[in-house]
């Protein structure tokens, strides 16, 4: 029998640049027990070409990558919320539904100073970091865990 996939839905505001790469590592390294999602409270309306590019030195596909509103998602049940800036965090510090809750706050690459390739630089590393949390998450005994246990074992991947 096959175990319902675990929902997991990114939001930042713009949707543009941490979410969609944190979608696009989860739906590469997870296999078919997760659905990986991305959502913004204030969409940009596109993917920053620094998080496409950083996802395609890394090897992971980015085909099916766009920025949505999380309002697409209101109505529909979600097993896990995480947010990636302060921003979306501080607009988004509940979720309709049953939703487990986590915020990493990470940095926003489109804002790195510095030339094109010191950005890409700065990118790949977020994207370091949220390989490193997803990895652990995907590692989690989720079915095992109680709603509060899995909130506390994921807000602890913030400091991964």
């Amino acid at each position: 029998m096959n175990r319902p996939r675990i929902s997991v839905l990114f939001v930042c505001t713009g949707n543009s640049c941490r979410s969609p790469m944190a979608e696009a590592i989860l739906r590469h390294l997870a296999n078919e027990r997760f659905e990986a999602m991305s959502a913004g409270s204030r969409p940009a309306g596109f993917v920053h070409p620094l998080a496409l590019a950083t996802l395609e030195s890394l090897q992971i596909p980015t085909e099916g990558l766009e920025s949505k509103h999380t309002c697409e998602f209101l109505e529909r049940p979600i097993d896990i919320v995480i947010t990636l800036c302060d921003n979306a965090s501080a607009e988004c510090p509940v979720w309709p539904g049953d939703s487990t809750l986590a915020h990493w706050s990470l940095p926003d690459p489109t804002f790195a100073p510095g030339t094109e390739e010191e950005q890409l630089e700065f990118c790949k590393k977020v994207a370091q970091r949220l390989q490193t949390k997803i990895r652990r998450l995907i590692e989690l005994p989720i079915a095992s865990l109680s709603r509060p246990e899995l909130a506390q074992r994921l807000q602890k991947l913030a400091d991964a």
